[in-house]
């Protein structure tokens, strides 16, 4: 059987309780309500600075009341397993993945849209970088091994996230986009369709020849002239390379 806590820790457990969740706790006994409002204020205020700045989309989408009721559920039933504050967003996205953390008369594509936009945060803050010792930007990507940027995200939506806005109605659909940071540290977005999503996910081990990989996504789309495709396929990922979500190949 454990020991009971000390005074002072019981003190600062009821006074962080209150702060999360007033209505749940009560205000500890010898704080003034009027400097205990302040400290609450604070610590919203605080941790919904580092929320609307990676979610404003969907900020502007809810409304104040439905984004507040969120931030609120967040702070008070949500518990963080980060202490930078760089990754509250993170700990957002999570908290929204949880059994009814999102209320069952909000958008369904809540947390599709939360995930699309801290993308965008995750992948700035990459401190992955490229190995260019190890890739060759002018080989064959057909017979050689193609390699991805390693700062890329290859996803896959119910929704057209990258076009919900505060008075944009949209209706549910397959989406795949490709975000990747480029040379000069710019995220960039781009819809792809399921044939180029796929291929990506064939490249991503850089186990393969580009030859190797299309021949797969030709076996799997049943197309009845493969060399179609891996043309097809041939051209894509020299445009991925273009824009610099592909690099080269591996030496």
């Amino acid at each position: 059987m454990s020991a009971p806590l000390p005074e002072f820790q019981r003190f600062q457990y009821a006074f962080t309780a209150h702060i999360r969740d007033a209505k749940a706790n009560p205000c500890p006994r010898g704080i003034e309500a009027r400097r205990m409002r302040i400290y609450r204020r604070l610590v919203y205020n605080n941790l919904e600075s580092f929320l609307l700045a990676c979610f404003p989309v969907l900020r502007k989408v809810l409304g104040a009341r439905r984004w507040t009721r969120l931030v609120r559920g967040f702070l008070a039933t949500h518990r963080s397993h980060s202490p930078f504050f760089r990754q509250i967003p993170d700990e957002f996205v999570q908290f929204l993945q949880s059994d009814g953390a999102i209320p069952a008369n909000y958008p369904e594509f809540v947390l599709e849209l939360a995930h699309y936009e801290w993308v965008e945060l995750a992948l700035s803050v990459s401190t992955d970088a490229p190995g260019w010792d190890a890739i060759d930007p002018e080989g064959n990507l057909l017979e050689q091994r193609p390699v991805l940027n390693p700062v890329l995200a290859n996803l896959r939506y119910n929704w057209p996230v990258h076009r919900i806005g505060p008075r944009v109605r949209v209706t549910p659909g397959e989406t795949y986009l490709l975000v990747f940071r480029n040379s000069s540290d710019q995220v960039r977005f781009t819809e792809i369709n399921a044939f180029t999503s796929r291929l990506i996910n064939l490249l991503a081990p850089a186990e393969q020849t580009g030859r190797a990989a299309l021949e797969i996504v030709a076996a799997e789309s049943r197309h009845p002239s493969p060399g179609i495709v891996i043309q097809g396929g041939l051209e894509i990922m020299r445009d991925l390379q273009v824009r610099g979500a592909l690099l080269g190949v591996s030496k």
